[in-house]
């Protein structure tokens, strides 16, 4: 796709939106463009740039089969990212961060594999042994720990990178990252510090339209990836 198609559609979007001058981030100044009516206009031929840098780390991580772990807090993002992440199943995490899903990785996968066995064995009819009370509370078990690790029941080792939208308000997440060595590729506002994100976006990060532009260019990207790889192997 060339540059001037990738900054129409960026433009159709909103992804020009920045925040107040007041919030912004001396790290995204280079990327600013101007201000319009109090709010800051982002440099989308720069963004251009950032985009094409993270869609080859996307595609080379889906050529190597490595995983993207999905993450998003805010409640505009939230079916975006899970439904984007189900497109290429890749693990994912909406809502709230659970602190040492990275850091204490070893000790969330013993709460992954304890879900994995309960639902292995509802489904093989393995609880009627129980009683009634008891089935009760393996049912609110499994409740909660889906609604916690659901997302990363595939995710059995630490990904290959991070795609965060909103690396300052997933900040939690991006420092686990950053102490982990797990590369980042985050969708920036001009609120956010990109000083320390490998791949950074920087656009409009809290409207529905541009979340979902930037979402489906990772997925897209990683996918073909994936497909680059069967090819090679096919050959």
């Amino acid at each position: 796709m060339s540059q001037n198609k990738t900054v129409e559609e960026m433009f159709a979007v909103g992804a020009h939106y920045g925040y107040a001058k007041s919030r912004r981030h001396p790290t995204v100044l280079p990327y600013i463009f101007g201000v319009k009516g109090g709010v800051e206009i982002f440099d989308l031929d720069k963004t251009s740039g950032l985009l094409e840098k993270a869609k080859e780390f996307a595609k080379t991580l889906g050529s190597e089969d490595k995983q993207i772990l999905f993450v998003a807090g805010k409640r505009q993002a939230l079916s975006i990212v899970k439904d984007g992440a189900d497109q290429i199943n890749q693990p994912y995490v909406i809502g709230r961060w659970i602190g040492g899903t990275l850091t204490n990785f070893e000790e969330i996968s013993k709460r992954v594999k304890r879900l994995e066995m309960l639902n292995d064995q509802k489904e093989k009819g393995l609880l009627a042994k129980y009683t009634k009370k008891e089935r009760l509370l393996i049912d609110r078990e499994i409740e909660k720990l889906e609604d916690r690790f659901g997302g990363i029941v595939s995710m059995k080792r630490k990904p290959g990178a991070l795609f965060i939208v909103d690396a300052s308000q997933e900040e939690i997440a991006h420092a686990e990252a950053i102490v982990t060595k797990v590369p980042t590729i985050s969708l920036c506002g001009s609120d956010c510090d990109i000083s320390e994100v490998e791949y950074p976006i920087v656009a409009n990060d809290s409207s529905v339209d541009s979340i979902k532009y930037f979402v489906n260019q990772i997925v897209e990207a990683y996918r073909e990836g994936v497909k680059n790889k069967k090819t090679v192997e096919q050959k």
